[in-house]
């Protein structure tokens, strides 16, 4: 340890003091003559004595003040839609995928203008918005038909559509509407990415959130609390009228039950060549108390063996 010098001063006199060394009668004499009172210590482990003769205040009253709400701009979603990458769809490509823009294309485009009409009026008269498009397996034309029920929608010149594919295992509808440098949709709906620097805006009416990077775990994704929080706030920024998800297929995996808390509805799409009754029956009974099934939907009817689902909508 090392060694510290300490130098104390010491005093050699009491005149060092200051003051000279006074005498017991002295003091005695002072101390009558200033009269001082003696004072109390006060104890921090005891309470303080209240004084004698505590002096009363009246404060004057105020009423209490009542906070005022927050002045919060409205939502503008139009400003959100002008901030979305805007895309081009190659008409020509499209038709040669049985997907139309215009009605004048193709006479199929009647039966998706009824589909549109009659799903939008029974949407509306739920107050719905977010309808799922399933189907019991692959291969049914779900995509196809998401895609066209919304091209159908987006038509209208004063709507809102937003098109979302989250057939996550096995995305598609970027390839299907010739759109590429599209990117993961997984880091959209985490939070990683924003609204507009994921979605495409086709003209004024139609928003697209598309993918084409597979995921995996698609169930565990769907069923994230980030995932439910960003499809609030992406419908609560855009303000679509009708939200038209790809969903997987029902009967595949989980996949379709993880998403079914965050739809309204579902739209179920069957295949007239492969599937079966026993498929439907299957998928009634998996959306039975868990979501509403708008209908049913057969593409491609030359098979009648499925009984009342070859007439479309139930």
């Amino acid at each position: 340890m090392a060694n510290h010098d300490i130098l104390l001063n010491s005093v050699a006199s009491v005149a060092d003091l200051g003051h000279a060394p006074m005498e017991e009668d002295d003091f005695r004499k002072m101390a009558d003559a200033v009269k001082r009172p003696v004072t109390q210590g006060v104890s921090v482990f005891r309470p303080v004595l209240a004084a004698p003769n505590p002096v009363e205040v009246t404060l004057p009253e105020v009423e209490p003040q009542v906070p005022m709400p927050l002045a919060l701009s409205p939502p503008r979603p139009g400003r959100v839609w002008d901030s979305l990458n805007p895309a081009t769809l190659d008409e020509v490509k499209l038709l040669g995928k049985g997907l139309f823009t215009n009605p004048q294309q193709s006479p199929a485009t009647t039966h998706f203008d009824m589909l549109r009409t009659r799903i939008l009026q029974a949407m509306q008269d739920h107050g719905w918005k977010r309808i799922a498009i399933t189907s019991p397996t692959h291969g049914c034309g779900k995509s196809f038909v998401a895609a066209n029920l919304a091209l159908s929608l987006a038509r209208r010149p004063s709507s809102r559509t937003i098109l979302l594919d989250l057939e996550l295992r096995q995305p598609g509808l970027a390839r299907m509407m010739g759109l590429s440098e599209i990117g993961a949709l997984r880091d959209f709906l985490n939070g990683d990415q924003p609204l507009e620097s994921h979605f495409r805006r086709i003209g004024r009416t139609l928003a697209l959130g598309l993918n084409s990077v597979p995921v995996p775990d698609a169930a565990e994704v769907l069923q994230e609390p980030a995932t439910a929080e960003t499809l609030d706030a992406m419908m609560a920024q855009l303000q679509p009228e009708l939200l038209v998800i790809d969903a997987p297929p029902a009967l595949v995996a989980d996949d379709v039950l993880s998403l079914l808390p965050q739809v309204d509805a579902v739209l179920l799409i069957i295949d007239g060549t492969r599937t079966t009754a026993k498929e439907v029956r299957a998928c009634e009974r998996l959306f039975e108390g868990r979501c509403p099934l708008m209908g049913v939907v057969l593409n491609r009817s030359q098979d009648f063996g499925l009984g009342r689902y070859r007439y479309g909508m139930k």
